[in-house]
This record gives structure tokens, sequence and C-alpha cells, in this order.
């Protein structure tokens, strides 16, 4: 099979292992910057050029989209979708995971629980009444666009809450409120989701003075076996953002389990590190099926 990943740079661990699997596994597999592609759009036809050549078909794309090339990305994405080549994760998909808001409001109305979460634009919703909607301090309080742990922060009185969010309002800046959940002391569960099956988890414990327990920001991790509950909500939660391949943020509440958020382009180098498992190879397998039901 021919195989493109969507991806800024190759050298970054995940997209370095995905190349070696797939070259192993016998397909030819090259990174493609987005950023250096172009398309020409004209009457029944579309065309792509990657750095002035023209790009040839690939059987199957893996999307490695950041967040601050999402638009581009995207569109480099539909291009290779309307084409007929297979992607891990849609591009309709990776919209709706990378909104905080919509992807929380599919979790909720397909019955899987979550943080109590508040979402407002208006001035005219009290900001004293938008921390009391979720419980009061300490809250979380999250931009709507972000990752690895970036723009979120805790406020740990009602005069911290009430600073940062009339200081986001005046910026314009779009964010969301959710409750702060004591329990979990720090932690979360990454669930790697792979073809709606959990392949694998692992429990990540923040560092000392940091409530954010994301590898980038410092933490620790360990393997963790889920209930089965917990591996049930994983799943659910994929298939109703209707991903490939993610990461399920659970974290574990006294009312059970709340999934924080969905990742739909996990890293591989903690999970892999801790679980000793070969992710990037289980993810070309994936791709291999997937285009074989196809044809």
């Amino acid at each position: 099979m021919n195989i493109a990943i969507l991806s800024r740079d190759e050298s970054i661990y995940s997209c370095s292992r995905l190349k070696e699997e797939a070259e192993y596994r016998g397909h030819l597999i090259k990174v493609i910057n987005p950023l250096l592609c172009n398309i020409k759009i004209q009457l029944n036809n579309q065309s792509i050029k990657y750095c002035g050549k023209p790009l040839k078909y690939f059987d199957a794309v893996i999307p490695r989209i950041g967040t601050n090339m999402n638009f581009h990305g995207i569109t480099i994405l539909r291009h290779f979708e309307m084409n007929g080549t297979y992607s891990i994760n849609k591009s309709s998909s990776i919209i709706n995971a990378r909104n905080k808001v919509y992807s929380l409001q599919l979790l909720s109305n397909g019955g899987i629980d979550i943080p109590n979460t508040v979402f407002s634009s208006s001035w005219d919703i009290d900001t004293k009444q938008l921390i009391s909607l979720v419980g009061g301090t300490p809250l979380i309080i999250k931009l709507t666009e972000g990752s690895q742990g970036i723009g979120v922060i805790i406020a740990e009185t009602n005069r911290s809450a009430e600073s940062v969010i009339d200081t986001l309002r005046h910026l314009n800046i779009n964010f969301l409120v959710q409750e702060f959940i004591k329990e979990a002391n720090g932690k979360d569960i990454r669930c790697l989701v792979i073809n709606k099956q959990v392949v694998s988890a692992i429990e990540r414990q923040s560092k000392k003075g940091n409530f954010r327990s994301n590898l980038h920001r410092g933490g620790k991790a360990r393997s963790i076996i889920l209930t089965e509950q917990e591996k049930q909500i994983a799943k659910q939660s994929a298939s109703i953002i209707d991903v490939d391949v993610a990461g399920i943020d659970i974290i574990r509440a006294k009312r059970g389990p709340l999934v924080m958020e969905i990742n739909i382009s996990p890293g591989l180098e903690g999970i892999e590190a801790v679980s000793g498992l070969n992710i990037a190879s289980l993810i070309i397998k994936s791709i291999e099926n997937n285009i074989n039901i196809k044809k």
C-alpha cells in the first residue's frame, strides 16, 4: 500500500514509529507537511501538489494534524478523502473532537458521563452564576482550543475564578468551565482505542505542584487494568465521535468514570514505553484490515 502521514515534522516519535512499522510491513509511506501542499480546484477536477510536484494516489492517510494547522490540515485531508483515500480518522470526526464543547455535547447525548460543564459567551450570565453552576471553586477553566494541557487553568478561589473568567471574556476568548474532581488526585487514565477496541491503558499522575497529568507537562505514567465499565465507556466514546484511532481520557470520580476529552492524535511514545506494546504496528495492521474490507 501507499500510505501518507499528514504531519509537519517526521522526526516526532509518533511519526517516525508509524513510518518505521509501515516500511517493516512492506508499505510505501511518505510524511507530508500539509502547509507545503496546494490544491487546484476547477470544474469536475481537483489536483494537489506537494512542494510544487503532483502527489500520487494514496491508499490510506494517517492525519497527525496539530491544532495550530487545523484548518489547512483538514482541507488537505478532505482532498484525500474525496479521492477515495481511507483515513484512520475522518476530517468530520477530527473537527467534532477538536471542538471541546461539541464533543462533550455528543458524549453527553450518547449517555457518557462527563464533568459538569458550562459554556457561555454572553455577559448576561453573571460570572458568579457561572461558578455556582459547576458547584463552586475549585474549578477548571479550559480554552475551547488547546492540547497537551495547554490552556487549562485551575481556579482555587472565587476571586481567582472571577478574575480569569472576566479576563477571557474581555479578550473574546472562548472557554468552558468544569467542576473540579478532587478525588482524582491529579490522576487520569489514557485509554487507547483502535478500531473500537481498547488495546492499552495507562494511568497518568501529575507532577508535584501541577494538577495536569499530561506527560508533556511532566506527568508520570504506569500501566493500569481497566474495569469492564471503563472499557465499555472508552469504546462507546470512540464510536460516538466516530474515530478509528483515539486516546480517551477518563478520570475516576466517586459517581463513576467520567470522560474528560477525546484526543484524535494520541502520542505513542508514552504508551509504548509504559505498556511495552507495539502500538504503531497495531495502527498499521488496522489500516490493512480496513483497506481489505473496503476493497
